[in-house]
């Protein structure tokens, strides 16, 4: 549904300029319009790690959602950071797993949402090459300290031997880093929100639910903090690239008044 609605966005607003080009009615929705979409458009450009990820974990969900799920199913646990996976092919497992949305594409519109708002606006302020660094340490660092945890856990008799052998995949370890690392340079009240926002996702189901699962958000959280804190030495912030002034847009919207 989410990818639906975002391609019939893109094809209703070139379908508008088209048609602008004959309507009155069409070419003043169009100027009006123009600021904003000019805007996503730099918003966008200066996120541009952020977005081809999202554009990837989109493509791989409309293929879990167009594919039979016992296949989907199989894939999914081929291409997972479970021990067995981790313990014979080690980089590949890490590289694929982070690619899929678990459970069929489940909470795709979140993902997309929270990517597309907080992490994109932590990268153009730590730049591409930082921000990328910091997803995927929480992801990698996050998955194996974790594998390790939970290898410990099955030896001392607190986890079933099956778990080895789990579907684990997913964007959350990414997710959770990368807004870690967001909330880290956010100010005043804001900082405060990103604080308690992260605690009632990661923090309060390690409290209340005791799983692996919700102790493997934690630990890719704290890979994710780590590696921005680490990073900021490297350099001051990125000064972000400013959006497009409403006085340049109006000059796109003359042309295609014209």
């Amino acid at each position: 549904m989410t990818v639906v609605l975002g391609l019939g966005l893109v094809v209703a607003w070139y379908l508008l300029r088209g048609l602008a080009r004959r309507w009155a009615w069409a070419r003043r929705l169009v100027k009006w319009l123009s600021p904003w979409t000019a805007r996503l458009h730099v918003w966008v450009l200066s996120a541009p790690i952020t977005y081809t990820y999202i554009a990837i974990f989109t493509a791989s969900t409309v293929v879990q959602r167009t594919t039979p799920p016992r296949l989907i199913d199989l894939l999914t646990k081929l291409n997972s950071t479970n021990l067995f996976r981790l313990g014979r092919q080690p980089v590949e497992a890490l590289l694929t797993s982070a690619f899929w949305v678990a459970d069929h594409g489940s909470g795709l519109a979140t993902y997309v949402f929270v990517f597309g708002t907080v992490v994109a606006w932590a990268e153009r302020r730590y730049g591409s090459p930082r921000m990328l660094l910091i997803g995927a340490s929480a992801h990698v660092f996050g998955s194996l300290i974790t594998a390790a945890v939970e290898k410990g856990a099955i030896r001392a008799g607190r986890l079933p031997h099956k778990i080895a052998y789990a579907t684990d995949v997913g964007v959350s370890y990414v997710e959770v880093g990368s807004c870690a690392a967001a909330v880290l340079i956010m100010a005043g009240w804001f900082r405060l929100i990103g604080v308690a926002v992260m605690f009632v996702t990661v923090g309060l189901p390690v409290i209340m639910d005791h799983s692996i699962w919700d102790f493997g958000h934690l630990i890719a959280t704290l890979c994710g903090l780590t590696a921005a804190l680490l990073v900021r030495l490297a350099g001051p912030l990125r000064k972000p690239p400013p959006l497009r002034p409403p006085l340049v847009v109006s000059t796109v919207t003359d042309r295609v008044d014209s």
